[in-house]
């Protein structure tokens, strides 16, 4: 008995470093199709925009032109002048109702220009552009991954990707 089960052991083993080539199976082709459908878009003067909420950092979210994918998004900082983003609402209501971040993962079709400025969070620890929105509407509640069927969200973390962003130690 123990010999069989050295041996289904032994077997279980040696495949598992084949097993992260399924995720090309789980992922690849989804990751491929959404790309296609990105590609495929319409073209205008406008922005994709996708809310990234993450508590007590300033940042909105990502924002590409339409046919632009999701990896060539900018992590912007949204300057409300002019217009208030959707979610401009208590981050803990009184009544129970909608809170600041709600729409975290909606797309977005936004008007707007970058206004060519900066800015520093000092939660996120990263300078990032501004950007002077026009028009906000809706495009999809529930578009799925951003940037890989793979990634995981915490709106306690800012996106992994964006790590390597923060600025230097200081001295």
């Amino acid at each position: 008995m123990l010999l069989p089960m050295r041996r289904a052991l032994f077997l279980l083993l040696a495949l598992l470093p084949l097993l992260p080539s399924c995720q090309i199976t789980a992922g690849g082709p989804l990751l491929e199709a959404r790309n296609q459908a990105i590609l495929a878009e319409p073209r205008g003067d406008f922005w994709i925009g996708r809310r990234y909420f993450v508590d007590k950092v300033r940042f909105w979210g990502y924002l590409r032109r339409p046919g632009q994918l999701w990896d060539n998004a900018q992590l912007v900082v949204m300057d409300e002048s002019r217009i208030k983003t959707p979610d401009r609402l208590p981050e803990m209501p009184a009544d129970g109702g909608l809170a600041h971040g709600f729409d975290h993962n909606y797309d977005y079709r936004i008007s707007g220009s970058f206004t060519g400025r900066k800015v520093y969070d000092p939660n996120a620890d990263m300078e990032l552009p501004v950007f002077s929105p026009g028009s906000y509407e809706v495009m999809n509640r529930t578009p799925g991954f951003l940037f890989s069927p793979n990634d995981r969200y915490s709106p306690k973390y800012i996106p992994a990707r964006e790590v390597s962003r923060t600025t230097p130690a200081r001295l």
